[in-house]
C-alpha cells in the first residue's frame, strides 16, 4: 500500500518525538476554521469562547476544565491513555479523511490525530475533542467540527 496517498488509520501509543512534543499546558491561540462537512458558525463564530482557554497534557494527567466556557468538556483524567488515532502523510490524504482545510498546512506535512481516553474504561472521552500534531511541531485542538491552532505555554 502506498502511504503517501493514504492515511494508516490503526490505534497505536504515542512515539517519544510525538510524546516529548505533545505534553504541556497549551493555550487556545486562534480559530483556523470548519470541516466542510459542517460548519457550526453558530456555535464558534469567531471561536471567542475558545480563545485564551488553557488545556494541560502531560504523561500522567489530562485536563480540559480550562475550557471553562463549555461543562461537556469538563475532564480531568489521571495517567490518560494517548493514542494516535490516525496518521496521514500528506494535506490531501489528511484532507481526504478529515475533509478539514488546514491554513498553512504543506503539502508533505505528516498529521497525526490523538485521542484521549479514560484509563479505567479504555473509552475515548466524549463530546469530540481530539488533537492533531503535525510534524511534531504544531498543534491543533479538534472540536467537533471546528479546528484551533494551540500554543504551548510550558512543556
Amino acid at each position: 500500500k502506498n502511504t503517501t496517498e493514504y492515511c494508516t488509520v490503526e490505534r497505536i501509543n504515542l512515539d517519544s518525538e510525538t510524546e516529548k512534543y505533545f505534553y504541556g499546558t497549551w493555550k487556545v491561540e486562534k480559530l483556523l476554521g470548519f470541516a466542510n462537512s459542517w460548519n457550526d458558525a453558530s456555535e464558534y463564530p469567531t471561536g471567542q469562547k475558545f480563545i485564551g482557554d488553557e488545556i494541560i497534557i502531560k504523561k500522567d494527567f489530562f485536563s480540559s476544565k480550562g475550557l471553562k466556557n463549555y461543562k461537556k468538556y469538563q475532564y480531568e483524567l489521571k495517567n490518560p491513555l494517548y493514542e494516535i488515532t490516525a496518521t496521514c502523510y500528506n494535506s490531501l490524504s489528511f484532507y481526504r479523511l478529515y475533509k478539514i482545510d488546514i491554513p498553512d498546512l504543506n503539502e508533505n506535512d505528516v498529521v497525526k490525530a490523538v485521542g484521549i481516553s479514560d484509563p479505567s474504561t479504555e473509552l475515548r472521552i466524549p463530546a469530540g475533542l481530539s488533537f492533531l500534531v503535525v510534524n511534531n511541531d504544531r498543534l491543533i485542538l479538534l472540536s467537533e467540527a471546528t479546528i484551533f491552532e494551540l500554543k504551548k505555554i510550558t512543556d
